[in-house]
């Protein structure tokens, strides 16, 4: 158990450090997609549209090795902040088009509306439309969550001590009937964390809906 908890404060650690890059990173790229078509940001717009499509055509395990043995080949720079910025970017991608698809689906009406009242574009955009945008993309991002979660199991293939490599250590030279039981074990860990996220993700979801019968 000692072996599969500290597999498990590293699966944590890249999870939530992923989860906070990969949401900074997305909520930039979709308010910089969503600016006018200016020539201030054709080229970040042209920039942010190229790493979407990179990011989201090639596998995550690529990404993975790309960043470990490429980018970060420096002796002694930590894996776990590779793991991190390689899932951080990975998620931003898909977590970019959520936000702004939630961003796209408030009405346009109401930003008519705050011009018409003398409201800047910035502020409408910060204050009036994005927050509404966000409630309605709470289940894509919780589900990306989920995804990111799971997808962190591959960084056992870069030597890092996880939940996977935990139980593939545990089981490793035993009979097959004692290398199941590590698996099911961590299994149970990863049912468990994803349980949680989603139980807090359908928390948030009925707060949001009682704030707006109010």
């Amino acid at each position: 158990m000692g072996m599969i908890w500290k597999g498990l404060q590293m699966t944590l650690i890249i999870s939530v450090g992923a989860a906070a890059l990969g949401m900074l990173i997305g909520t930039a790229i979709a308010l910089i997609k969503l600016q006018p078509k200016t020539r201030a940001f054709i080229a970040p717009k042209a920039i942010c549209d190229v790493y979407v499509t990179v990011i989201r055509g090639t596998p995550m395990a690529l990404q993975l090795f790309i960043m470990a043995f490429v980018v970060f080949a420096i002796r002694g720079f930590p894996q776990v902040v590779t793991a991190i910025i390689a899932f951080g970017l990975n998620s931003g991608a898909y977590v970019s088009e959520n936000i702004r698809a939630g961003i796209l689906s408030v009405d346009k009406g109401q930003s008519e509306a705050c011009r018409a009242l003398g409201m800047s574009s910035a502020f409408t955009m910060l204050r009036i439309v994005v927050p509404q945008g966000m409630k309605n993309v709470i289940p894509a991002i919780g589900n990306e969550l989920v995804a990111l979660i799971k997808e962190t199991s591959i960084v056992s293939m870069i030597g890092m001590f996880d939940l996977t490599m935990a139980a593939n250590v545990i089981g490793s030279g035993q009979h097959l009937a004692n290398y199941a039981a590590p698996m099911f074990v961590v299994a149970l860990f990863y049912l468990a964390i994803v349980y949680l996220l989603t139980l807090g993700i359908k928390l948030i979801e009925r707060r949001l809906r009682k704030s707006e019968k109010k």
